[in-house]
């Protein structure tokens, strides 16, 4: 089974490695999406996978870090893409997240990464 937590943060960010002329290149912002997914069999007698307070709780530094931030000053965020931001977030979360299947990162409302883990 699988159960996932959504989380939104305000992010700026300019994406270094692009082009010249690139719009991304500039800085500008998101409203993020951050889908937080961990699977496993609901424990007989609680009845769920993994308690949704905890899953808030082991990504509350993570949203500390990331919302209303500037991503490129963050260590590993150099080139805050969408694909580098979720593997930021699985780094940090999954020795401390068992379970953890899936980190989503939805830059706008049509467009993101899924990160599953090496």
């Amino acid at each position: 089974m699988d159960i996932f937590k959504s989380f939104t943060a305000e992010v700026a960010h300019r994406l270094p490695n692009v082009p010249p002329g690139h719009k991304c290149a500039r800085l500008h912002g998101h409203s993020i999406r951050i889908e937080i997914r961990v699977s496993g069999e609901p424990d007989p007698v609680r009845g769920w996978v993994c308690d949704f307070a905890d899953l808030k709780a082991a990504f509350g530094p993570l949203h500390e870090q990331l919302d209303h931030h500037y991503l490129n000053e963050i260590p590993g965020l150099e080139n805050p893409t969408s694909e580098v931001i979720a593997r930021w977030i699985w780094e940090r979360l999954a020795p401390m997240l068992p379970g953890l299947s899936e980190v989503i990162v939805h830059e706008t409302c049509t467009a993101g990464a899924r990160y599953r883990g090496d």
